[in-house]
């Protein structure tokens, strides 16, 4: 069975670095194991902080200002992952793209992140780019535009089902405003809701580690529900911490049909050796609502839980962001 060919599912790499670019990656791309890659500001701030790869063009660009150096950075990574993406994108247009977050701190200005997006796309020019974008509600907005205008477009930092709803809105509206073949993808992240809520449910007697991956397929169903062919659901924090999870837990359960699920290399390479390689049993969205009373009844506030989440996931980013700049400015 060939889960890309038989459900149009695939797996990408969340991880960008230089000398990565120019080994690893070129042999997993070789292999058929990923599809796409996607990158974030926190992947960019370890890279370039900790990585002796970026000094000579670190040298060079010493002059600018700080958010030049790193886009310039940033830029030259995308454009040679897009490149080595690119036959993948050729052979099969749903796959094969490289993601760029535009700065985080514009999560709230919808007129900055069209302009940042728009001014990100027209620098790396390449086809396989897919633009990120925080889902707040200036986020909507911006996907809309972004898409309308032709850019692909990767709604990230999606939490709950109404940042997925609201999401797959915008990005419908915008494909078809452009009348263009754009696609786009839905980022849902997974193992943060286990991580953060486990403690508690154990305590109310329920299970660890069922939360992340049921409120995703939730996401999933609604995203399914547009019933746009040219915007899927992606998964993303796939990544498991700690030893009482298999490395490809979060991977494993949920290959559905027509997704994506990014992940960490060692979280890939776990699941090409150990993990499941057939369709996960979708649960269906009766079932992912029984458990949403359950936990009603049982006192936990699901939409506390996603305002903090998604708060400490724009948080994190900023703050990675600023780290990264501030050690640009020093160097």
């Amino acid at each position: 069975m060939s889960l890309k060919e038989d459900i149009n599912f695939s797996i990408w790499c969340d991880f960008i670095e230089r000398d990565f670019l120019e080994n690893k990656f070129q042999d997993i791309i070789k292999d058929e194991v990923i599809h796409g890659a996607t990158s974030n500001p926190a992947i960019f701030e370890s890279s370039i902080t900790n990585s002796v790869a970026y000094a000579q063009q670190l040298q060079m660009l010493k002059a600018n200002e700080p958010k030049i150096i790193y886009e310039e950075l940033a830029i030259t990574d995308i454009k040679r992952a897009s490149e080595l993406l690119n036959d993948m994108h050729l052979e099969d247009l749903n796959d094969g793209y490289i993601s760029i977050e535009v700065d985080p701190a514009l999560c709230d200005n919808a007129q900055a992140t069209i302009e940042e997006g728009m001014r990100l796309n027209s620098q790396i020019g390449s086809d396989n780019v897919m633009i990120k974008v925080p889902a707040t509600e200036a986020g909507y907005e911006a996907m809309k535009e972004l898409t309308s205008v032709g850019i692909h477009v990767n709604a990230t930092l999606i939490f709950s089902p109404i940042q997925a709803i609201k999401s797959a809105q915008a990005l419908n509206e915008g494909i078809k405003a452009s009348n263009k073949d754009i696609k786009a993808v839905v980022s849902v992240f997974v193992s943060r809701f286990d991580r953060m809520c486990d403690t508690e449910l154990v305590g109310k007697n329920l299970d660890a580690s069922k939360l992340g991956i049921i409120n995703a397929t939730k996401c999933y169903h609604e995203v399914e529900k547009i019933a746009n062919k040219n915007i899927r659901t992606l998964f993303a924090s796939t990544g498991v911490k700690g030893d009482d999870l298999a490395p490809s837990y979060y991977v494993d359960n949920l290959i559905y049909p027509n997704s994506i699920n990014t992940a960490p290399l060692t979280t890939i390479e776990d699941w090409i050796e150990h993990g499941k390689k057939e369709e996960s049993r979708i649960i269906t969205e009766d079932e992912c609502d029984e458990y949403f009373e359950i936990l009603s009844t049982k006192k936990v506030n699901m939409s506390e839980i996603y305002s903090k989440l998604l708060n400490d996931g724009l948080q994190a980013f900023k703050e990675s962001f600023k780290i990264m700049l501030t050690k640009l400015q020093q160097n």
